[in-house]
């Protein structure tokens, strides 16, 4: 599907909105289907020309939770509903559902993306100890515990080996 501009799009809403041509001809023109040409025509009516000005929005918890309300209390579809709140992609807002209804609420909180910093991984490393005596410092204790014994058998592995070794030299 080709990359429309915000004028190509207000052009085809305009088009349509005259009522000579329908919205198949317009998407066939376009070279775009119907239902593209309808989703624009919605957006324009709810939300004019800003409805095609693209711009990076990071949406919110609360944000996210109230477009799902929304859709379920007024029985709107995807279209509408994004239409309604300017979401740029119906399919958006399918996500957030499948999210909320699989995970939960806080399967709606934004995530960062890209590579963490090298901070955050120094804070996790050092987060706080755990209670001593507690369920999981004793795991801890005991993982601790159980590496260094395996640090000790290698250590006398090696040792072994190098004294077994046939390339020793005699002392006098």
């Amino acid at each position: 599907m080709a990359k429309f501009t915000a004028e190509d799009k207000l052009q085809a809403v305009h088009r349509y909105l005259n009522g000579n041509e329908s919205s198949r001809e317009i998407g066939k023109s376009l070279g775009t289907d119907n239902k593209s040409i309808l989703k624009w025509v919605k957006q324009y009516e709810y939300n004019g020309v800003k409805a095609f000005v693209k711009s990076y929005t990071n949406y919110t918890q609360p944000f996210k939770l109230d477009v799902l309300n929304y859709m379920i209390e007024h029985g709107t579809s995807l279209i509408d509903t994004a239409a309604i709140f300017n979401i740029a992609a119906p399919s958006t807002i399918l996500v957030w559902k499948k999210h909320f209804e699989t995970q939960g609420l806080d399967a709606l909180q934004s995530k960062k993306r890209g590579r963490p910093s090298m901070k955050k991984d120094l804070k996790k490393q050092t987060k706080a100890m755990p209670v001593e005596g507690s369920v999981e410092a004793l795991e801890a204790r005991i993982k601790q515990l159980e590496m260094e014994n395996e640090y000790l058998k290698k250590l006398k592995a090696l040792v072994q080996n190098k004294e077994k070794s046939p390339n020793k030299t005699k002392r006098k």
